[in-house]
């Protein structure tokens, strides 16, 4: 039998968290990476979680019309992130590696997706074994998981020392 896999899927503007609870209530794994962001208005300042990829949730499902129509039928999603018109899984290292980022209270942030840059492993710390890109920003080492499928990346402080040329 086949194995669920994780899928990107589009969702309306700022509807992340609703249609994470949706999903949810009906049976559906979902993985919906947020942050803590300092968020300021006119009059007050205040912590919230936001989304780190704002218009994107993972969806772990076995691929079928069924699950499909299941996903797609609920208030909020529009479409799956595709590839040649078909839905297209995002790779598990990929999932996990963010899920490392954010089970272990590391300051991450939204990156912009890299194209051109060193692959790395990392041989030391809580991160040990993931594999992702090296950058520097404003003079430090920023460690950066893509996810291809939607285009997108996250990135966490490192030390240079920590990671290894793959």
């Amino acid at each position: 039998m086949a194995q669920p896999r994780w899928y990107a899927l589009y969702t309306r503007s700022r509807f992340e968290k609703k249609l994470m609870g949706e999903l949810n209530n009906r049976q559906v794994e979902v993985f919906l990476p947020v942050r803590e962001v300092l968020h300021r208005w006119k009059d007050r300042k205040k912590k919230i979680w936001a989304p780190l990829f704002p218009g994107y949730i993972f969806v772990n499902h076995i691929d079928t019309p069924e699950n499909r129509y299941r996903v797609l039928n609920t208030p909020g999603a529009v479409r799956f992130v595709e590839c040649a018109g078909r839905a297209e899984p995002v790779p598990e290292e990929q999932i996990m590696a963010i899920r490392r980022f954010l089970e272990n209270d590391l300051a991450v942030d939204p990156y912009p997706y890299i194209q051109v840059g060193m692959q790395v492993e990392v041989i030391a710390g809580v991160l040990k074994g993931a594999r992702g890109l090296l950058v520097e920003k404003r003079g430090k080492f920023r460690f950066i998981v893509q996810v291809d499928m939607i285009r997108q990346a996250a990135s966490v402080e490192i030390a240079a020392s920590d990671v290894k040329p793959i």
